[in-house]
């Protein structure tokens, strides 16, 4: 019988997923032994599938697209930070047998800015384009970084809004459609749409980069994303694509876990070198 404790991450397409290269990563660095795997889970059988996992002694999931709600809905217990996301990306067995549902999305991505890039949020003006899923469960985080203001666009102005009635008390933070950029600057852009994804670009006037401005998107790949390549164009002074928060949200859910925190830097130059290969 396999006493080595089981991990997985579920999604639905999966294939692509690095996770599984990350995570032996972290556990080889860390001296865990551990075994991960990708599991294609059918859509409308998430619930299911996981309560199996767990039953049959797994410790711990990453969840992915598109079954982030169905964990928050599956998970005993909830951190603060995925009842502000309204979604969860990790779940956790504890020993009562209760299954932890936590967001690790937000931190990844701060803590990729923060010390990965040497990027900084406090004090900055920072716009956060889209509305989605991907995009509530990086605000809470953001804003804890105390910004001087954030404003969150989308095409559908509504959902923007209602967005950020949401985070209203955790700092200067509103919402609308992508006519509010038609005048003011930013220090900080996010790009959180999934427009990169179809080779698309939301409706972006140049005028809105300061002078220091930061461009990041929150997908990634092998080559600079259409995002990347605007803000760089229009003279952004830094850019960077989402591989690192990839990998930072997958060392807090390692963390989390396991109760050690990997080094990341060795492991987001790894991913780095295999989607170029």
């Amino acid at each position: 019988m396999d006493t080595v404790d089981q991990y997985a991450v579920f999604g639905n397409p999966i294939k692509h997923s690095k996770s599984p290269q990350i995570h032996a990563a972290f556990a080889e660095q860390t001296g865990q032994t551990l075994h991960y795997r990708a599991h294609k889970v059918e859509l409308g059988r998430f619930a299911e599938v996981a309560a199996e996992f767990f039953r049959n002694g797994g410790r711990g999931l990453n969840i992915t697209v598109p079954f982030k709600l169905d964990a928050f809905e599956f998970a005993d217990e909830l951190s603060g930070r995925a009842r502000l996301a309204g979604a969860v990306n990790t779940l956790a067995s504890g020993e009562d047998g209760r299954i932890y549902g936590d967001n690790t999305d937000g931190v990844g991505m701060v803590r990729d800015m923060n010390d990965n890039l040497g990027w900084q949020i406090s004090g900055r003006r920072v716009l956060v384009l889209g509305a989605g899923g991907a995009v509530r469960g990086i605000l809470g985080p953001m804003l804890k970084q105390r910004p001087e203001r954030l404003l969150v666009v989308n095409r559908t102005a509504s959902k923007a809004e209602s967005l950020a009635e949401l985070f209203a008390d955790m700092g200067d933070v509103s919402g609308g459609g992508y006519e509010l950029l038609s005048e003011g600057q930013f220090d900080l852009i996010v790009n959180g749409t999934s427009a990169s994804m179809s080779g698309d670009l939301p409706p972006l006037p140049g005028s809105i980069l300061s002078n220091d401005c930061c461009a990041y998107d929150m997908m990634y790949g092998a080559d600079p994303t259409p995002f990347m390549r605007w803000a760089a164009s229009e003279a952004a002074w830094a850019v960077s694509d989402g591989l690192g928060m990839l990998v930072e949200q997958a060392a807090e859910s390692f963390c989390i876990w396991r109760g050690v925190r990997p080094d990341t830097k060795p492991v987001i130059e790894m991913i780095r070198q295999s989607l170029s290969n």
